[in-house]
């Protein structure tokens, strides 16, 4: 099942005032529904939920129409728009069961006057994606939309999140159920508990938990966790998921009919672009089956490499852990005699753990990344970097991301379950290569390599996560309520909103070798450019 998706390239939107989802641009539930033109980047794809196809398409834009900003504005309307139950099924909606008035469900769950409480947000609420106007093309950040450049200004509107005054279910009928996806990430516990709560908040009683990803709809050893207020009050307190993660599954066929089985209503997924992806294929199936389900994901990844966010849970915890592991190794490099600090840390595409925690950290020498390709050897190699390093302050400090310098290494053709290239190991090769270089030169070297891995995303949040993943739980229930599916909630320039689930995972996002951020940490470091 394919899941269609979009380029880099986005546009503006015009906000039109009609207050009603169903009218709301185009009638646009299924993202099957897309007209869109298929470019050559095809991932993986298949009917298994480990084995997604998403496919990166781009819209066809005609720029030597005059009129090619509106079309690109129409365009861009049309990928943003929220999938609603109301595209698909005749489904009235009722006054909500949420205020923070009341100390419980609204009225017993029937609702509440409109006028008591002045905390929702409008249907026709939208936040900013980008806030700078930039001037110029050259100016660090900017993106080029037409062929010639001419237009920079992305001034562009997605939906706000947050609870609506209006509802599409009756509280005391919904069968809400919640999965986690993929690896461990600082913050499962906390989602997983605020979800509960919010819930219950609502008003809804059946809440439970499936169990290790999605292979637990199907797997008969599995059964439903029952979920309440009491059973996930001090979850947040420990790390890891208390309704366990594994990668993979069964077809999403099978994951939809055992929805049906288990007459689920809400269903809150947990996980990263392949968790997501099989998000929207499982939301595409209820939609052609018509069945009356929103399915919402949260963005899961300590990379931060969901596109369109500021950042994603887990990330700040693992920057902070990571900066531990980077501090230990500046000790030990300070401690021996020539010595040198090497740290692998996590981000198969992305870079920006090891980017933020050499930042962070303020003792790195040289912080490699998946997004610039280095050369270890020649004269402008890493290791003759290191060689001065040595000879001028007597120690390096080197942070290196597991997916960077991925072409120094033999590829291999082994995938893990979610279908992702087994990577080689670059912090071993690099810890080798600087071994055997310094003995070749006859310099004395002590290399100390640290790989925190585990324990980096093993932890429990953060203060900074803690308060993110809470926002992001509860918005997810009010989404849902709202009678959203195939979205997931994020923040964006500090605001929370809700996105259409193909424009987040379309590809992973990776730093910009031009931005501001990067240029920031190649201060910081001093390093040159290893080519």
């Amino acid at each position: 099942m394919a899941i269609t998706s979009s380029t880099n390239t986005i546009g503006l939107l015009n906000l039109q005032k009609n207050g009603k989802h169903s009218n709301m641009d185009l009638p646009l539930f299924c993202s099957s529904h897309l007209k869109v033109r298929r470019l050559k980047r095809i991932f993986k794809c298949a009917s298994q939920v480990n084995d997604i196809s998403v496919e990166v398409v781009k819209p066809e834009n005609d720029f030597k129409d005059p009129d090619w900003k509106k079309h690109f504005q129409e365009d861009f309307d049309n990928r943003f728009r929220l999938p609603h139950l109301t595209d698909i099924l005749d489904v009235k909606p009722r006054p909500t069961s949420f205020s923070l008035k009341s100390r419980g469900p609204l009225g017993d769950g029937n609702g509440a006057p409109m006028d008591t409480w002045y905390g929702y947000v409008n249907d026709d609420d939208r936040a900013l994606l980008k806030v700078i106007k930039f001037a110029s093309p050259n100016s660090a950040g900017a993106e080029c939309i037409d062929p010639d450049c001419s237009w920079v200004e992305q001034w562009y509107w997605v939906h706000r999140a947050g609870p609506r005054k209006q509802i599409y279910y009756e509280p005391k009928e919904v069968k809400a159920a919640i999965v986690t996806c993929g690896g461990l990430c600082p913050g499962l516990n906390d989602v997983i508990r605020q979800i509960v709560v919010t819930l219950e908040k609502y008003g809804v009683k059946n809440i439970v938990g499936i169990q290790f990803g999605y292979r637990g709809f199907c797997d008969e050893n599995l059964r439903e966790v029952p979920l309440s207020h009491q059973v996930v009050q001090n979850i947040n307190l420990a790390g890891g998921s208390l309704l366990g993660v594994s990668r993979g599954g069964p077809s999403i066929s099978d994951i939809v009919d055992s929805i049906q089985a288990k007459a689920i209503d809400m269903l809150f997924v947990l996980g990263g672009n392949g968790t997501h992806a099989g998000a929207n294929a499982i939301h595409d199936e209820c939609c052609k089956r018509k069945m009356k389900v929103s399915v919402v994901g949260v963005p899961k990844t300590i990379d931060n490499d969901i596109q369109l966010m500021d950042k994603t849970f887990g990330f700040d915890t693992a920057v902070e852990e990571a900066q531990r592991a980077i501090n230990s190794a500046y000790i030990e490099a300070e401690s021996a005699y020539h010595g040198i600090g090497l740290v692998k840390l996590m981000g198969r595409s992305s870079g920006f753990i090891a980017m933020h925690a050499s930042l962070s950290s303020g003792q790195t020498d040289i912080c490699l990344i998946p997004e610039v390709p280095f050369k270890l050897e020649g004269p402008n190699g890493l290791l003759q970097h290191l060689e001065h390093l040595i000879k001028t302050k007597g120690k390096a400090v080197v942070c290196v991301a597991e997916g960077a310098g991925q072409e120094l290494l033999q590829k291999s053709d082994a995938t893990d379950a979610s279908g992702n290239v087994v990577l080689g190991d670059i912090g071993v090769h690099m810890q080798q290569q600087i071994k055997r270089h310094f003995k070749y030169i006859g310099v004395p070297a002590d290399v100390k390599y640290i790989d925190p891995t585990y324990m980096v995303r093993a932890c429990r949040a953060n203060a900074s996560d803690a308060i993110l993943c809470t926002v992001l739980g509860q918005n997810a229930v009010h989404g849902a309520f709202a009678g959203f599916s195939g979205i997931t909630t994020g923040i964006c320039n500090n605001h929370y909103v809700y996105l259409p689930i193909p424009e987040v995972v379309r590809s992973p996002r990776r730093v910009d070798s031009n931005s501001r951020m990067w240029h920031r940490c190649l201060t910081s470091t001093g390093q040159p450019d290893f080519h």
